[in-house]
């Protein structure tokens, strides 16, 4: 198995006598990471199997008779429950063997969606559970081919937890904006990843919400997938969306946030600490995966679908490689500044009480007009902010202002 870099820290705190919850999206690489730390579990149930599923579902009560059966020793025997979320009595039957003696069993659920065990009130085990998150491709995970600069300091270094001995193989910019950045879809031949992301879209997009959620009007519920991921990275105008797909604005909200419980997508609020007045508090809108946003937009996946507009496919690339890096870090937030009168910074990253402003350049020669709203930003926040950077294809790091930094897209 290729390095994960949550392999680093994850086995350590799968020691620790508490239910562990595994979340991410569909061919992310749960499965195949909790395999690898965890290759010979007391019991292992997989319930993206029809059968097992429905046996579940038709006598919850086998799956603690399982676990009660298993035999007294000193350390926990391990349970493993992939896709917990389809059968939601699991959680509760968790909680009911956990709270009877917490160290005999170690619970590690993993699931794909939240949304069953939010609406139907399914137990997430409150002080009881751990929940960790699994996401597609770091920059670290998938290094660039060209090497790093000497010195080139990232806006948003990831903590090192442990080397990367066997990383995925390296790959250039317009591979990852093509494609984007599935553990699956990188590994397969160049050839075989579009229809790979194609019946992505079809079977674990469509066929996965149909079955996840009572939507009563799937056309238009197609519609409006394939207008989401058309704009994504843009910021949401609800009344427009609603009014091209034929629904309300009220049922568009919702259909995002089940993308969002699906793990499929992600909001980046409007940032608000700003002496600005008329800033946008709309949400901007991405879709979790390039390659996958592709395909759901009605695109091959591909070079071509990048050269149209390769600017905005950085961008979203960069975005989704911040939310990536705030997701493990289990910390910060990430927003965007858009201002009525056109003035914009792409992504805003908190972290600690400070603010980082960056912008996403497609250009290989930055100058300092590139960097004009950053140092607009710096200048409001003068306490809470150090530097502010535009990522673009700069061969290697460039001083655009005295507190602005051009870096190349490979040193984010």
């Amino acid at each position: 198995m290729q390095s994960r870099w949550l392999a680093g820290s994850l086995p350590d705190k799968l020691t620790k006598p508490y239910v562990h919850v595994l979340f991410g999206a569909r061919q992310t690489g749960k499965t195949t990471l909790l395999r690898a730390l965890l290759p010979e579990p007391s019991l292992y149930f997989n319930l993206a199997d029809p059968l097992e599923r429905s046996r579940l579902l038709a006598d919850a009560g086998a799956f603690s008779r399982a676990c009660q059966a298993l035999p007294l020793q000193k350390s926990a025997h391990y349970v493993v429950v992939d896709e917990a979320q389809t059968v939601p009595a699991v959680f509760d039957a968790v909680q009911s063997l956990y709270d009877a003696d917490k160290r005999r069993w170690r619970f590690v659920l993993c699931g794909s969606s939240a949304r069953k065990l939010r609406q139907t009130g399914a137990n997430l085990l409150p002080g009881r559970s751990l929940q960790h998150r699994l996401f597609p491709l770091l920059l670290a995970e998938r290094p660039a081919p060209d090497p790093r600069p000497r010195g080139a300091a990232s806006p948003f270094p990831m903590p090192v937890t442990e080397v990367l001995t066997d990383p995925f193989p390296a790959a250039p910019l317009l591979e990852r904006l093509a494609y984007g950045e599935l553990p699956g879809v990188a590994l397969a031949p160049e050839a075989d990843r579009p229809d790979l992301l194609r019946s992505y879209a079809l079977a674990h997009l469509e066929e996965e919400i149909r079955r996840e959620a009572l939507i009563k009007d799937w056309g238009a519920f197609l519609r409006f997938l394939q207008l989401a991921a058309i704009e994504s990275g843009q910021v949401v105008n609800f009344a427009r969306i609603a009014k091209d797909v034929g629904i309300s604005p009220v049922t568009v909200k919702g259909h995002y946030q089940l993308l969002e419980d699906m793990f499929i997508g992600f909001s980046v609020p409007g940032f608000s600490r700003s002496p600005r007045k008329n800033l946008t508090s709309t949400p901007r809108f991405h879709f979790f995966d390039l390659g996958v946003r592709h395909a759901a937009a009605g695109l091959t996946p591909g070079l071509d679908a990048v050269r149209a507009d390769p600017g905005r496919a950085l961008e979203q690339w960069v975005g989704i490689e911040l939310w990536k890096r705030i997701g493990y870090l289990g910390r910060g937030r990430l927003h965007h500044l858009r201002s009525k009168d056109g003035a914009e910074v792409d992504f805003v990253v908190e972290l600690d009480g400070q603010y980082t402003p960056i912008e996403v350049k497609w250009t290989e020669r930055p100058d300092r007009n590139d960097a004009r709203h950053v140092c607009a930003f710096l200048a409001e926040q003068k306490n809470a902010t150090s530097l502010g950077y535009v990522i673009c294809r700069v061969p290697r790091p460039e001083q655009l202002d005295e507190r602005v930094i051009a870096l190349p897209w490979h040193c984010l």
